[in-house]
């Protein structure tokens, strides 16, 4: 087939696969298939790569002949489809390179600054190759990093094998990401003394003997080795793409056919596990999402972005360290039968890598989604003299069986359909009001966002959606009914994200309902995921997937959910930066912005007087009650530990450290079971006295809206 030819069938594959606004003019050229790669011209690589010796035992990866179309045809899907309309030039092309560096060597750990200048060469180029499908440079920068990589790995052995004083008074910022490059190797040499002086004393302080310490590092650093050894061409290719499609925002990936068939699988197929998505940062398997309903979430002792850095078998089974595994390895010993037990040692999100490690033991379940189901509670005290009933609706996800649905079975499982029964059966027990907690709740079926919604006002729009061609549509609740009228709160967190955040911010526009909790997480996107086959059918080898964000959630008053999410009517204490963790925390996160309002008419049940109202009562709470005070601090120091990336490599300082900070938290605890009156110095039990003080808090708030109602 001709290149006219080829131009031809791709636009009708486009034509067939998304609805194009307008006819596509002047589509890239498409090599076919008797057509070679083009590479980078010579005397555009710079000179320290050309002469770069790699040793004979290191394979040298190159990029697969599919590739050349298959970034092509990604180039063009961003040009015309991507909602964010970025011209790929120099400037996106920087930070493709900054991105593609920090995906190997986000900590700075390997190359030398002489490396990254010899790649400066590259750095406003990259967008001229993507466009050529050319894939010099990436595979080249790769080359170099695992020359580095194995050349640093080398001298592990030698220095695990010396002495290292802990009686010295010294320190190391375990976060390299503002550090510069190391000029020299003497430099580097003395990051990596300090780098592994720091993994021993972190082993030392879980109580390893220091030949036990040594010989965990010993294995972690054989274990590095084998993982880019393993490293095939389609896994640079990806790194490479993700580093690219990222450039744009951070949901639009790249999974190459390998890693979007295990997706495919594990997204299709009930799996027995703990029941969380694991992702690889660095070194570290990182907990990206706990599926509800799963142990992990059921634990509620493991949460998003917490590292896993141990897995133990059984009850008493050794706990291997697992810090530079491979991703799908770790996966392995996760998993299995459902009724075993697997403990895992973890560093939590809040803490940082700096952080005391916990061992959480799980017993292995079945996990199916559709299994998920919304559950409630009823939580009864006294409150200022006055006893409240309320109800409590956990909703772990916005989840739907589309099947049944779309088959004709009215009672098919939805959220929904779940919460109409538990509000009825909640009224049943004579609650005084009601809150829907959606603290870990990230997302899914949009549908059940506006039909949820419904069930609390009469009718009228919900969300609106704009999308890549700047078409803007609204999404309406047509029930003409109000199933629940009674007092209402939504309890949020960091982690309320996409399908949460539509369904808060139209309770919230509304004034239905009010919002209690921390700023919610801010993904206002909405991702396609397409097959890359599909477009070019006659090419012979598997092609990837592409995960393209083509439109964006807006609220009904027109402000977008995007980046900022929802801000609570009222704030709790959060241990998050809103810069930290969230949406806005990705550099190339979209921004938030705003569209015409929709015409919608608010109830008003939830006015800005009771607002403040309430927040003055929270107020003199926090001035009043010492159990709040102490969770409050707790909070905050957490988030100041968070940011202290400098530790101690002094064991008798670093033990101080851990023992302080263990002391304090023990003392919050007993603050947090008791509520004592500042002024008068007595003592009483808390009214609710929970171990979960958001749940605590969003209860008593909500106790103090309808007591404020009343009146």
């Amino acid at each position: 087939m001709d290149r006219k030819g080829v131009i031809t069938m791709i636009k009708k594959q486009l034509l067939y696969i998304l609805p194009l606004a307008a006819v596509i003019a002047g589509f890239a050229l498409i090599p076919s298939e008797k057509d070679e790669p083009t590479y980078i011209a010579r005397e555009d690589i710079p000179e320290f790569v050309l002469n770069y010796q790699v040793n004979d035992t290191i394979k040298v990866l190159e990029p697969e002949k599919k590739n050349v179309n298959e970034t092509i045809l990604i180039t063009e899907l961003l040009k015309y489809y991507h909602y964010n309309k970025v011209e790929l030039n120099d400037s996106v092309s920087s930070v493709i390179l900054d991105s593609y560096l920090a995906s190997f060597d986000n900590n700075k750990m390997y190359f030398l600054a002489s490396d990254i200048e010899s790649f400066e060469t590259y750095r406003y180029k990259i967008d001229d190759y993507l466009k050529k499908g050319d894939l010099s440079a990436p595979y080249q920068i790769f080359a170099v990093f695992k020359e580095r990589y194995y050349q640093r790995l080398a001298q592990i052995d030698e220095l695990l094998d010396g002495e290292f004083n802990y009686e010295l008074k010294e320190s190391f910022d375990v976060s390299r990401d503002d550090a510069s490059w190391a000029s020299t190797e003497e430099e580097l040499d003395e990051v990596w003394r300090k780098h592994i002086k720091n993994e021993l004393l972190a082993l030392k302080l879980t109580d390893k003997e220091d030949t036990a310490a040594v010989n965990v590092l010993k294995k972690r650093y054989d274990r590095y080795k084998t993982v880019i050894y393993q490293y095939k061409s389609s896994d640079v290719y990806q790194v490479f793409m993700n580093s690219y499609t990222n450039a744009y925002d951070p949901h639009t990936s790249y999974f190459n056919p390998t890693t979007a068939e295990e997706f495919e699988i594990r997204m299709s197929k009930s799996l027995e596990g703990i029941g969380a998505r694991l992702i690889k940062e660095g070194a570290y398997t990182v907990v990206y999402s706990v599926v509800p309903g799963g142990p992990a979430f059921n634990s509620n002792q493991i949460h998003d972005n917490d590292k896993i850095i141990g897995v133990g078998q059984d009850a008493d089974g050794e706990i291997v360290d697992v810090v530079g595994w491979r991703n799908d390895d770790v996966v392995q010993l996760i998993r299995g039968k459902k009724g075993t037990t697997v403990r895992l040692r973890i560093l939590e999100a809040e803490d940082g890598i700096s952080g005391k490690p916990k061992v959480v033991t799980l017993v292995r379940d079945k996990i199916n989604v559709e299994d998920t189901r919304a559950e409630a509670e009823v939580k009864e005290f006294l409150h200022d003299g006055q006893t409240f009933k309320l109800g409590v609706i956990t909703i772990p996800s916005f989840y739907k069986n589309f099947r049944d649905a779309n088959s004709g079975n009215e009672d098919f499982n939805s959220t929904t359909h779940d919460v109409e029964k538990l509000i009825t059966e909640l009224q049943e027990k004579e609650v005084d009001g009601l809150l829907i907690d959606l603290r870990r709740n990230g997302g899914g079926a949009l549908d059940e966002a506006i039909d949820l919604t419904g069930l609390f006002i009469k009718d009228g729009p919900v969300v609106q959606v704009k999308d890549y061609r700047g078409k803007i549509k609204q999404e309406d609740d047509k029930s003409n009914r109000v199933f629940y009228d009674g007092p209402l709160a939504v309890l949020t967190s960091r982690a309320s994200a996409s399908a949460s955040e539509i369904f808060s911010a139209a309770i919230q526009d509304y004034g239905r309902g009010l919002v209690v909790g921390e700023q919610t997480f801010g993904k206002g996107t909405v991702q396609q995921l397409t097959a890359l086959q599909r477009y070019i059918p006659e090419e012979k080898e598997k092609l990837g997937t592409l995960s393209l964000t083509m439109a964006k959630y807006y609220r009904v008053d027109g402000g977008s959910t995007q980046n900022i999410g929802v801000t609570p009517d009222l704030v709790l204490p959060s241990a998050f930066d809103h810069d930290d963790y969230g949406e806005a925390s990705y550099p190339s996160a979209l921004p938030w912005d705003k569209i015409p309002s929709s015409e919608y008419e608010a109830v008003d049940v939830i006015t800005p007087e009771l607002i403040e109202k309430l927040t003055q009562a929270y107020n003199q709470r926090k001035n009043t009650d010492d159990g709040l005070k102490a969770f409050i601090a707790d909070m905050q120091e957490i988030k100041e530990n968070r940011k202290n990336t400098i530790v101690s490599l002094n064991l008798e300082e670093r033990k101080a450290q851990l023992e302080e900070e263990e002391e304090r938290r023990q003392a919050r605890r007993v603050l947090e079971d008791q509520t004592i009156n500042t002024e008068t110095g007595e003592t009483a039990v808390s009214p609710l006295n929970l171990d979960d003080q958001y749940l605590q808090e969003g209860l008593i708030i909500l106790a103090n809206l309808i007591a404020f109602t009343d009146t």
